[in-house]
């Protein structure tokens, strides 16, 4: 009689980690809530195929509105954000690339995104700078409807490369079985850091441009009238993210982004002059929180 053998170790911590531990880990896979709450609901997994079958099922559930939210936490090709090992790991076929072959990929990723609303997103790993080339070259020319199905593919091909190095290599480092403090890779005294990006939905294409202004408060004025302090200000852009905005300092519990809206809607009394947001952040995470735009009308969310 044959035994089933036991899980691997990395396997068997992410099915003990506490849910709080286990999300933060799977957001780093992917940045769809919906769909590291699925993988989280089916726990333990026996095997690892067992649990990349569920990712796929997982990315195949996803709606039209999730899938936008899992690609929105996925830089352009070429631009990985900065403290994102994941990414540029993943592309690192572009590292040797020539600086017109650079130029080039920005002017199609901004179209890309300008006909399709969204980031161009493909499985890069092992693959060269010249065939994400191509690739985004023959993407350009689909209808949205099929593009947003190969997109779909691609990303489960991202979630099951992450997921596999997420149980081989991000479970090892040090056991997680019940509440306590944060794993060793994630200090609990790191301080938050933060991101965001526009599209103008009006316009289904990305906000260039844009002044970004951002502030926080830290637990000494945590309050309702805590005093906040301006870190400084970034522009939006091409593909309308914000590159420069300054680390919040350690002990950060609130942060306030200001997008300076006005300029860019081009109207004599624009309705937003500007649009403001506060939210709440914890130590060691990452928060990015994109802004849709339109003349009368925006939100806001965490995406990753």
């Amino acid at each position: 009689m044959t035994s089933t053998p036991p899980p691997a170790p990395g396997l068997t911590r992410f099915n003990t980690s506490p849910d709080g531990v286990a999300l933060a880990a799977l957001r780093e896979v992917c940045a769809g809530p919906a769909w590291g709450r699925a993988l989280l609901a089916r726990r333990p997994y026996a095997t690892e195929e067992e649990l990349l079958a569920a990712g796929d099922a997982a990315t195949a559930e996803l709606t039209d509105a999730e899938l936008a939210e899992a690609m929105d936490g996925h830089p352009p090709i070429g631009r990985p954000e900065p403290g994102d090992p994941a990414s540029a790991r993943e592309q690192r076929g572009m590292a040797g690339a020539s600086g017109a072959l650079r130029d080039e990929m920005a002017e199609l990723n901004l179209a890309y995104q300008e006909r399709f609303g969204h980031v161009f997103l493909i499985c890069a790993t092992g693959a060269t700078a010249e065939e994400m080339r191509d690739a985004l070259r023959t993407r350009l020319g689909h209808t949205p409807e099929r593009e947003r199905e190969i997109a779909r593919r691609e990303l489960g091909r991202i979630n099951r490369v992450r997921l596999s190095r997420l149980v081989t290599e991000g479970f090892d480092a040090a056991p997680v079985t019940g509440p306590g403090p944060a794993p060793a890779s994630v200090p609990a005294a790191a301080p938050a850091s933060v991101s965001t990006h526009i599209l103008d939905t009006s316009a289904g294409r990305p906000a260039a441009g844009v002044a970004v202004g951002l502030a926080a408060r830290t637990e000494h004025g945590a309050g309702p009238d805590g005093v906040w302090a301006a870190l400084g200000t970034a522009v939006t852009g091409p593909d309308g993210r914000c590159e420069d905005l300054p680390a919040p300092p350690p002990g950060t519990t609130h942060v306030r982004l200001t997008f300076e809206t006005g300029p860019y809607l081009d109207r004599a009394e624009p309705f937003f002059p500007e649009v403001t947001v506060a939210f709440a952040v914890t130590p060691g995470e990452h928060y990015h929180v994109p802004l849709l735009l339109n003349p009368f009308g925006y939100s806001v969310y965490r995406g990753s």
